[in-house]
């Protein structure tokens, strides 16, 4: 953290103090159960709560560029979002669902 300059600190501190609340995480419980066959225990809970964090952190940045990119300014848009998407699943490939077509369709039409 001493090698960070002034804005990716604040970043970082802003993504830090920010959490997803792990009962809401809980809430979903039959994907993961569907996935694992178990209950989905509280430590369980924070790795999927982490890696949502995670995913939305980089949803947004990207959404971000896109607004960016089209010299747009003030809030991001559900268009930001839906492209911003779109471009993270061209750079990383499919996300979600390990089975193809079982999970609902987030950011689509």
């Amino acid at each position: 953290m001493d090698n960070f300059t002034p804005t990716p600190y604040d970043q970082f501190e802003v993504y830090k103090r920010h959490a997803l609340p792990k009962q809401a995480v809980r809430t979903p419980q039959s994907v993961i159960q569907q996935a694992t066959g178990q209950q989905v225990s509280q430590s369980v809970a924070q790795v999927v709560a982490g890696f949502a964090k995670v995913f939305v952190g980089e949803i947004v940045e990207k959404a971000r560029a896109v607004q960016t990119r089209r010299g747009e300014s003030g809030p991001l848009s559900l268009d930001h979002l839906r492209e911003a998407y779109r471009v993270y699943r061209a750079e990383t490939g499919t996300v979600g669902s390990a089975r193809p077509g079982s999970g609902r369709r987030s950011f689509h039409r």
